[in-house]
């Protein structure tokens, strides 16, 4: 039997592993320790993720590191402890973070993001977990996005500082 040349039938057994140990190594990425000034005493990331994924916060964000969380109704929480503000009010601190996530009406009245009904604890948790999404790759504030990163404007925008 001569042999067959390369293609889509001879990849096909290699590609499906591959593929699954490229997702695994991308799951973990964003999971480093966040700076000292969003790091919240008693908090646990590894609660916070299953109080994420308990709550179904990915049936409405993207959120790096949640199995299925790819939904773009609300923004996508990629890099968030690089983002500047919380519920686009207040700046990004780990006690407004906090607060959003347990009464986001009581900050922003008619956003779309609903009430959980998390504890303080909960909150606190989903909070310390966002704040490892982002920390993997410093980039410094002020470096100018990249192509498709600035959204649809077609202008050079610069990122923001994160102790605004």
């Amino acid at each position: 039997m001569p042999p067959q040349p390369f293609g889509e039938a001879s990849i096909r057994p290699i590609l499906g592993p591959a593929l699954l140990a490229f997702a695994a190594l991308l799951a973990g990425c964003d999971e480093a320790e966040p700076p000292p000034q969003l790091r919240i005493a008693g908090a646990d990331p590894a609660r916070g993720r299953a109080v994420i994924t308990e709550r179904g916060c990915g049936s409405c964000h993207v959120i790096p590191g949640i199995r299925g969380a790819v939904a773009w109704v609300g923004p996508p929480l990629l890099e968030w402890s690089r983002r500047a503000y919380v519920g686009g009010r207040l700046p990004n601190a780990p006690e407004n973070l906090v607060a959003w996530l347990r009464d986001p009406q009581a900050i922003s009245p008619g956003s779309a993001m609903p009430s959980l009904g998390l504890t303080e604890r909960e909150a606190r948790d989903a909070a310390a977990y966002l704040y490892t999404i982002g920390t993997a790759q410093p980039v410094p504030a002020g470096m100018v996005l990249g192509p498709g990163q600035g959204g649809p404007r077609a202008e050079a925008r610069l990122r923001p500082r994160g102790d605004q």
